[in-house]
């Protein structure tokens, strides 16, 4: 059985803020298509929601086979900067150039400008791939101590969310600021000038990180590998069943401009919504306290719980009074937060149970999951988005009817409940929790020691050899 060597330093203060860094650049690009990409393809590019919602779909599609592709060649080769950071280096400026080329708006006809805008989304989920995979998947690697990597997925999560809420914030201003030019160009030159700054956050991000945690020299991942970690690790899919849901809460963040332009009557109220969200994912940092006491299993549900509880709420409220759908706007915003970093925490765990299985550590198809499931999540919620303003008769740039309004506002009420409530029913089955993975770490660690002390022995008669084999002249 193979096993990992770990590097004991400890993970420096600048490390930590590096991690949050590149989540927080990664991020910008991933708010921007998550939160306007819908609004860009409906009412600035002229796509219908209906045309929009197959683009989503075909992408994805598409992502099941490239994103398991992808994490494989990450499992099975290295760079030469260690097994991820390398990835970290160069594919920031695609991602840039992909994202920017979503929200350009080219003047050709309708089905050109559909066929253009299934390519670059397309494309941009590629690159987004290529990029996320390595950044979630070299928290395992960074540190080989349990605490260390719960710490080092609050810092990431904290940058994803507080790069989303900070997309949302900026965009509107951005816009703003270009009045003067076409509607079109203030969106493209918005997108342009957060992803160039997106871009220095992560490139920042990547000159910090350390690979601490080695595989063993004479260990080889070959693709039946892979698979035989796919296979075995059932508590993997659960956990990715359960961040699936999150396309339910992704619905608000792709109708919530919708909501705020004709709802409440007030676009730049958008704004306010990313800075809710961008202080909610503070709250992260809350996190590993509550993991000291609780089981991260019985913190996700106790966030599903009350987010069913509060929408219910808000529902029976209505959206009449600003102060109270905005507060209760940063509840959910905060209880999402915490759901995020919980799925990465325990997505790590299972990593450590494929291994103990496979005796194979296989960490990027793990994450693969993850970002497969991020994305299939962000695509379920456009296609939905798009299904419901279809179905609510949205009429794009017009004036809306009441039937279309109280269709907008229950799928940012009432949706997401839906969707706390299929997690927590998930959640109560699983039986993956903090005492068995501390019992498949102390079965590696009793590997590991078997490991170093057969290779111990092997050192020691190589380094007598010369001694019992000199001749006296």
């Amino acid at each position: 059985m193979g096993s990992m060597t770990t590097n004991t330093s400890r993970v420096s203060k600048k490390e930590y803020f590096g991690y949050f860094c590149y989540g927080f650049g990664e991020c910008f690009n991933y708010g921007l298509v998550g939160t306007f990409i819908l609004f860009f393809y409906t009412d600035i590019l002229g796509i219908s929601a209906a045309a929009a919602s197959i683009i989503f779909l075909i992408a994805r599609v598409w992502d099941a086979a490239n994103d398991p592709v992808c994490a494989g060649i990450m499992d099975m080769r290295r760079t030469k900067e260690g097994k991820f950071k390398g990835y970290l280096k160069i594919i920031p400026i695609f991602v840039v150039i992909s994202t920017t080329a979503c929200f350009f708006a080219p003047d050709i006809s309708l089905q050109g400008k559909v066929l253009y805008a299934g390519f670059t989304y397309i494309m941009w989920g590629v690159f987004y791939t290529i990029s996320d995979i390595p950044f979630w998947s070299v928290s395992a690697v960074i540190s080989g101590d349990t605490k260390e990597k719960a710490n080092l997925a609050c810092a990431a999560n904290i940058g994803v969310a507080g790069g989303i809420g900070l997309a949302s914030i900026m965009i509107p201003l951005l816009v703003q600021v270009f009045s003067n030019q076409a509607v079109e160009t203030r969106y493209f030159l918005a997108v342009l000038i957060l992803s160039l700054v997106g871009f220095g956050f992560m490139m920042f991000g990547y000159s910090t990180i350390t690979e601490r945690v080695e595989p063993p020299k004479n260990e080889k991942v070959k693709v039946r590998d892979v698979i035989n970690a796919l296979k075995v690790n059932k508590h993997l899919f659960r956990i990715l069943a359960v961040f699936i849901f999150k396309f339910c809460y992704d619905v608000v963040q792709s109708i919530i401009v919708f909501f705020f332009t004709y709802n409440l009557g007030n676009a730049t109220l958008m704004s306010v919504f990313g800075v809710i969200a961008t202080v909610s994912a503070l709250g992260i940092v809350v996190l590993p306290l509550l993991t000291k006491k609780f089981r991260k299993k019985d913190i996700f549900i106790a966030v599903c719980v009350l987010d069913i509880v509060l929408r219910l709420v808000w529902y029976v409220l209505g959206y009449e009074n600003l102060a109270v759908t905005m507060v209760i706007l940063a509840l959910t915003a905060f209880l999402n937060a915490l759901t995020i970093p919980c799925v990465s925490m325990m997505l790590q765990e299972t990593i450590e149970y494929s291994e103990v299985k496979t005796g194979k550590r296989c960490e990027a198809i793990t994450f693969a999951g993850q970002t497969f499931t991020g994305k299939l999540a962000v695509a379920l919620a456009g296609s939905g988005t798009g299904l419901i303003l279809t179905l609510i008769q949205y009429n794009p740039n017009g004036v809306q009817t009441d039937f279309t309004l109280n269709g907008i506002f229950l799928a940012v009420c009432v949706v997401p409940a839906i969707g706390s409530l299929c997690r927590m029913l998930l959640l109560l089955g699983y039986k993956y929790t903090e005492t068995e993975h501390e019992k498949d770490v102390e079965i590696l660690r009793s590997r590991r020691g078997v490991v170093q002390s057969d290779e111990m022995q092997r050192e020691e008669l190589v380094s007598r050899e010369p001694v019992q084999f000199e001749r006296v002249n």
